[in-house]
């Protein structure tokens, strides 16, 4: 009579638990002893999140810790975060001055609007070397209802380099950069009285040489007369006094 063999079983094995899930992927010491100064601990931080943290000047526990926790996954506090990537390095950096500050409107006509104004872009450019190189500027021109005439130069804005030096790749690079901004703000040319400034004198000769037919830009564009009669306001808004 034959017999049933039997074959014995042997219980699976535990699963071998993995490291790399249950610790950190970095600890105190193995950043402190890869990263001795804040700025290589910013660097690597940077590569390995994006995260650009501003560690500079904290303390060395603070800044140990809040690297660690950022690169095992924490989102750092909006304090803790900077806007410069951490490999640039500032001395680099060629200096761009800052854009010098335009003037306000006048006082008497900042409530009031133009009643006719024209722009003319054929003005040779302020700056002198600028202008040797043929460079134009735009000038707009306004009058208002009490006789007031403005001019204003509205560009162009551009950088320019000034300087060289050398930089620590060998390359020469200029030592800055600074505008060549010609734009004025609105100023007064002609008050109401009729009386006509050093500046508005020289604009004025310069747009009396543009002929238009028998008459010249400043005559049929810029010093127009006009009636006004009764509201000035309604005057100028509706000629036909509807």
């Amino acid at each position: 009579m034959a017999t049933k063999k039997t074959v014995g079983l042997t219980a699976p094995e535990p699963p071998v638990e993995n490291l790399a899930h249950t610790e950190p992927l970095y600890d105190l010491e193995g950043l402190q002893t890869d990263f001795p100064t804040a700025k290589e601990l910013e660097k690597f931080v940077f590569d390995q999140t994006g995260y650009t943290l501003q560690l500079k000047g904290r303390s060395n526990k603070f800044k140990y810790e809040t690297a660690m926790a950022v690169l095992n996954g924490a989102t750092p506090d909006a304090v803790l975060l900077g806007t410069e990537n951490p490999y640039l390095d500032k001395n680099d950096l060629v200096p761009t001055e800052p854009m010098k500050p335009i003037p306000p409107r006048p006082l008497h006509i900042r409530s009031h609007v133009p009643v006719t104004q024209f722009q003319c872009d054929t003005f040779p450019h302020p700056d002198p070397s600028w202008s040797a190189t043929g460079q134009k500027c735009s000038v707009l021109f306004k009058k208002y209802v009490d006789n007031t005439i403005t001019y204003e130069i509205m560009g162009p804005i551009a950088q320019r380099a000034v300087g060289e030096r050398v930089n620590k790749f060998g390359q020469k690079v200029p030592e800055k950069y600074e505008w060549v901004d010609a734009r004025t703000g609105e100023q007064v040319m002609v008050w109401p009285s009729g009386e006509v400034t050093p500046i508005g004198t020289r604009l004025k000769n310069f747009m009396t040489k543009m002929k238009i037919g028998n008459s010249t830009q400043w005559e049929t564009w810029i010093d127009r007369d006009f009636v006004i009669g009764g509201d000035a306001a309604a005057a100028l808004d509706n000629p036909w006094n509807i």
